[in-house]
């Protein structure tokens, strides 16, 4: 679905260039979830845009498969003068496939998906994790067939952030759905991935990867032993 083969890519400042990443190679098959961590300012968000296309590559190759991309932020960028449902819209209204049959398609997605009673209010009606479940729907809207997840609940508190991750990987799972996250939280990429991708300081490159196979759901995988071991792993390869 996905494939970084020997990819680099350098930012250029007036102060001069800096490296961002450096001979990065890594893949992601069809329907997996894979995430990618390393320390802060390693790169991570530069890898997303380069596979959605935004950066090109200095160097290397970037091979994609067939589907178009979803990106879903950090913060949810729900827009308080939209209503859910206008908000859901918004992708399709962007891409001009602002038709009833796809209007009706996100109009299902939110009810399968809890949010059926809460189309017509605004986003400050909901809670921050009905707000990313939201955001997460209107990512799915136009019918990408890789989502690109951008550290999208690092603005959550703790709580909301374990169940708002089972959430999201569920609906992702059930969507069959290819999906990168990108993070800095270890239990989180353990939690949710089939693979998780561990990268070095900028600029930066594939220090190890490990396939996840244990646990049927992220919170069975949390209460596994194996959880603890693999965080372990995973921490002293970032060497923290």
């Amino acid at each position: 679905m996905l494939e970084f083969k020997n990819v680099s890519y350098s930012y250029h400042t007036k102060s001069g260039e800096t490296a961002a990443v450096a001979g990065l190679s890594f893949r992601i098959e069809r329907g997996r979830f894979v995430s990618v961590i390393g320390p802060s300012g390693c790169g991570k968000s530069t890898i997303l845009s380069l596979a959605a296309g935004l950066l090109k590559p200095s160097s290397g190759e970037i091979i994609k498969g067939d589907g178009e991309f979803g990106y879903m932020l950090q913060r949810d960028a729900l827009f308080e003068w939209r209503t859910v449902e206008q908000n859901i819209f918004l992708p399709l209204e962007i891409k001009k496939r602002n038709t009833a049959e796809m209007r009706a398609r996100a109009v299902e997605l939110a009810k399968k998906y809890g949010l059926g009673d809460f189309l017509k209010k605004s986003p400050s009606q909901l809670s921050g994790g009905m707000r990313q479940r939201a955001a997460l729907i209107r990512t799915l809207a136009a019918g990408p067939e890789i989502l690109l997840l951008d550290e999208p609940f690092s603005a959550l508190d703790y709580q909301t952030r374990l169940e708002v991750c089972d959430d999201v990987q569920s609906i992702i799972k059930s969507e069959k759905k290819t999906a990168l996250l990108v993070t800095h939280d270890i239990s989180e990429a353990i939690a949710l991935s089939d693979k998780v991708v561990v990268l070095s300081p900028r600029p930066s490159h594939v220090v190890a990867e490990h396939t996840l196979n244990f646990g049927s759901s992220p919170k069975s995988r949390r209460n596994d032993s194996r959880f603890a071991e693999t965080f372990e792993v995973l921490r002293k390869e970032l060497g923290i």
